[in-house]
């Protein structure tokens, strides 16, 4: 796929060397979109079931969980411990999502960190344009495709996590078909699509938005460094209104994960 080389790889980072636009995923990103759209706009014309929009936001729910509490929670941070098959079911949760494997996004989370809002940093809108760190390092542009050995060690050692790193599309697919098998398009839109696309922007949208000016955030938290991350409405829910710390403590209520790590006490002129 071409179309302008996508849209100039997203408005590509200012200063980046020229590097390959994907063929494959641009057309996924561009569909999704446009289902969802259309989605949006048949609650008005013809509404979908009851069953359908509940199906979707418990969807919605559940791959938000797995991005915020699997891969970035733990894979990124390792801030609770887990048994071996729950860590690979929160693996396999994360990655339905469509949004990669959780060694390929750990290690890339964590180069952010090191890196927030400079030059190294892969999605940063200080550095680059708003579209770029919203989506285009992802979506258009191949130069971030390979996981980072620094940040990988640790998650390579286990060979279905390995494994499922490299398939991270399969078990998207496997959901895709089996709602469509079970429930024709319309379970197919309402279940995986929509939820999906929905959660690629609310993610996406805490490093395209919560990091620069154009969120126009707040902070009550000095970070140091060049760090610019914000509170905006969403970035709120990500970094202190914590849904995902609620579903944690009740995961370790029923004994799924422990030694859950948290800030005991704080003040808002307090240096993390």
């Amino acid at each position: 796929m071409d179309l302008k080389r996508f849209v100039v790889a997203c408005a590509y980072r200012a200063g980046s060397p020229p590097f390959p636009v994907k063929s494959t995923l641009p057309p996924v990103l561009l569909s999704f979109h446009a289902a969802t759209l259309y989605a949006a706009g048949s609650l008005l014309v013809a509404p979908p079931s009851a069953a359908h929009v509940a199906g979707g936001a418990g969807m919605y729910a559940l791959l938000t969980f797995g991005i915020t509490g699997g891969h970035h929670r733990y894979f990124s941070h390792r801030s609770y411990r887990t048994s071996r098959p729950f860590q690979f079911a929160i693996a396999l949760l994360g990655s339905l999502a469509w949004q990669r494997g959780p060694i390929w996004w750990s290690s890339h989370h964590n180069h952010h960190h090191l890196h927030s809002d400079t030059g190294r940093d892969p999605h940063s809108p200080v550095t680059g344009s708003w579209l770029w760190s919203h989506m285009g390092w992802y979506w258009a542009s191949a130069e971030h495709d390979p996981p980072l050995d620094k940040f990988a060690r640790t998650w390579r050692s286990f060979p279905e996590l390995a494994a499922l790193d490299k398939l991270h599309f399969a078990p998207g697919l496997l959901l895709a078909a089996s709602l469509y098998a079970y429930g024709g398009g319309g379970a197919l839109l309402w279940g995986f699509v929509v939820p999906v696309t929905c959660c690629w922007n609310s993610i996406f949208a805490i490093g395209s938005l919560c990091h620069g000016d154009l969120g126009g955030g707040t902070r009550r938290f000095e970070t140091g460094g060049a760090d610019t991350s914000t509170n905006v409405w969403w970035g709120l829910a990500a970094h202190e209104l914590d849904a995902t710390y609620a579903a944690l403590r009740a995961l370790e209520t029923l004994g799924l994960v422990w030694d859950l790590k948290f800030i005991s006490s704080w003040s808002p002129n307090e240096s993390l």
